[in-house]
């Protein structure tokens, strides 16, 4: 058990992972290699019921295969997303980037295409782990919250207000989001957003970036002038705009 909070960065439980994936031998792999990594793996074979059980409340994490009898991953998906943001990593066929761009656009954590290795699904896992876990206790009172013209942002309760309105985000978006205020004003290069929120270095072939900071512009939408948030600077990364430092 201590290996498990270790590899994670929790001092308070190990991590509980529900994998939802017709390909029994490849869950009872996965449920071995993670349960050694110090993870609590759950395993569920259809599509049908399994949004039901991701919201039990019960998982830290959701590994999900696209493709699933009875009720596609997607739909699953959809239905996890009307009312949790616990964190879901998508299982998608090799060579199919329409199914991760869709898997990212409905609210998807990451993606991993099969065939995969055990250890870099732990990588990935541990990745989105590390940006839902409770930073209150850590942060210290004089990095409780950033705020930014309309945009405030509670980094001990990991929440997002516009104008006061709760913002609905992933763990992936709420710390782009943050990485981008904290830079307000300021370019962040591809790279040290792919590298400290994604956990892996910038790839010119993964959208993955690409799709996330998407979904945060039509979340957050535009400034009150009408004019972009979040400014795309072409070959070197994104900006946040500071609205003090424009004009």
């Amino acid at each position: 058990m201590a290996r498990g909070r270790l590899a994670l960065g929790y001092d308070r439980h190990v991590a509980r992972v529900l994998i939802v994936d017709d390909d029994v031998e490849l869950c009872e792999l996965l449920e071995e290699f993670l349960g050694q990594e110090g993870y609590a793996v759950e395993s569920y074979h259809r599509g049908s019921g399994a949004a039901e059980r991701a919201l039990t409340g019960a998982f830290d994490l959701v590994v999900l295969d696209v493709m699933l009898p009875g009720c596609s991953g997607f739909e699953v998906l959809r239905r996890i997303r009307t009312s949790s943001m616990v964190p879901v990593v998508m299982l998608t066929a090799r060579g199919e980037e329409v199914d991760r761009i869709v898997g990212l656009e409905m609210g998807a954590d990451d993606y991993l295409p099969k065939p995969f290795s055990p250890r870099e699904l732990a990588a990935r896992m541990r990745a989105v782990l590390r940006r839902v876990e409770p930073r209150g206790a850590v942060s210290g009172p004089r990095s409780e919250a950033l705020e930014v013209g309309d945009l405030a942002l509670d980094l001990g309760a990991r929440t997002a207000t516009l104008e006061g309105r709760e913002v609905r985000l992933t763990g992936i978006e709420f710390s782009l989001l943050e990485l981008m205020v904290r830079h307000a004003g300021t370019v962040v290069s591809r790279d040290e957003l792919s590298q400290e929120v994604l956990g892996r270095r910038a790839n010119s072939f993964d959208r993955s970036l690409d799709v996330h900071v998407s979904n945060l512009r039509r979340k957050l939408g535009p400034l009150a002038d009408g004019g972009e948030r979040i400014k795309t600077v072409r070959g070197v990364g994104y900006l946040y705009v500071h609205p003090a430092l424009e004009g």
